[in-house]
């Protein structure tokens, strides 16, 4: 685990050292901040229309957070493949991926380290976010429990989204290749449920579960039910395990 640690430092300092890291962090604050801005808008303006007795009352946290956090996950979609497409991709394009192999590591700890690198950015960019909550906390009374499970639902979908890119980055040299290729896996696992509209219920419900975001509603509202903990655990593990095989595909090639 020491290994895997190490090498997790390793490329979250990288991340950090190069633009990539703070431009990521930013555009995706600046993002979440211009939707957090529109939702308080609109929450102000309706709780004011409200008082004035012309609607019921609002809830900050069904008319405010659940939503930011729906279009939070839209955010990620976009934002996590240029995260992780330079994981391998990178090291095969420079050719430090045969240096990387034949170090006293093993492939596990080589890609639970670049998972968990991947992982501390994710977070310090869920982390940034938090000032908007702080706002909320200083001028209204939300509840908290939502907002843990809300991102607690975040860092699990963003773990399958880095999984899936770890494994795909695996896959070619081409860093743009590999962003857009874990764009388009992420898409197909957004939309999948959409398919499930004129089948038949069985297959209806196969496809359902399949979806990434189907299982994030639940976290959205509040809401950590285990079956959801175990899909988005057992993605992320299988991304990783996919991600071994790729690897160790590789070392044999060597």
């Amino acid at each position: 685990m020491r290994n895997a640690l190490a090498i997790a430092g390793k490329e979250l300092r990288g991340y950090f050292a190069s633009p990539i890291g703070w431009v990521i962090c930013g555009l995706f604050s600046l993002i979440f901040g211009w939707f957090f801005y529109t939702y308080l808008e609109y929450f102000v303006r309706n709780s004011m229309q409200s008082d004035m007795g012309q609607g019921g009352p609002m809830n900050i946290n069904l008319s405010l957070i659940r939503p930011l956090f729906s279009n939070a996950t839209v955010i990620i979609l976009f934002v996590l493949p240029s995260i992780t497409m330079r994981t391998y991709s990178e090291e095969k394009r420079s050719g430090t991926i045969e240096l990387l192999l034949t170090s006293p590591v093993t492939d596990w700890e080589i890609i639970i380290g670049k998972f968990l690198g991947a992982m501390g950015l994710y977070c310090s960019m869920l982390a940034a976010t938090m000032v908007y909550m702080a706002i909320l906390f200083a001028y209204g009374q939300p509840e908290w429990k939502p907002l843990v499970a809300g991102y607690l639902g975040l860092v699990l979908m963003g773990g399958c989204f880095i999984s899936m890119g770890l494994f795909i980055s695996s896959l070619t040299k081409n860093q743009i290749i590999a962003g857009i290729a874990t764009f388009i896996a992420g898409l197909m696992f957004w939309v999948i449920n959409w398919l499930g509209d004129n089948a038949s219920p069985t297959t209806a419900a196969i496809l359902s579960y399949l979806s990434i975001t189907e299982h994030f509603d639940d976290f959205a509202k509040g809401v950590v039910d285990t079956k959801h903990l175990i899909f988005y655990l057992s993605f992320i593990a299988f991304g990783l395990f996919l991600t071994s095989k790729s690897v160790d595909t590789e070392r044999w090639k060597g």
